[in-house]
């Protein structure tokens, strides 16, 4: 699915998502990843949301995230509460959303300069 063809700003977008794996701008990651709207953690070690721990989540928080997204494949499964604690205990916002989902809302929020950090687990 192509998300945009044009560089909305001055920021990292995702162009498009697939089973292949996600575009962001020119460049294509197969594997999971974390994205922010400055910097990439490419190789992210999760290949299913069973794959996730708290140490995976920690991650995330280096980037200093007000929101997090988290794009759990082709479908929505959401993680268990006590993951989801680690987000809500340090006042940070969390959905938990199908992958192509999560691209969508990450440029929606990036565009509106908003502090948003997805973790992707690719859609196969």
């Amino acid at each position: 699915m192509d998300l945009t063809f044009q560089k909305p700003g001055d920021h990292l977008f995702i162009r498009s998502v697939s089973e292949a794996g996600i575009q962001v701008v020119d460049d294509f990651y197969q594997e999971a990843m974390i994205i922010s709207a400055n910097e990439i953690i490419p190789d992210w070690p999760v290949k299913s949301v069973g794959d996730i721990e708290q140490k995976h989540l920690e991650q995330v928080l280096e980037l200093e995230p007000e929101v997090v997204l988290i794009g759990t494949g082709a479908r929505q499964i959401f993680l268990p509460p006590a993951l989801m604690m680690f987000f809500y205990s340090r006042n940070i916002g969390i959905e938990v959303m199908s992958t192509d989902a999560a691209c969508r809302t990450f440029n929606v929020l990036v565009s509106e300069s908003r502090k948003v950090v997805a973790a992707l687990i690719p859609e196969r």
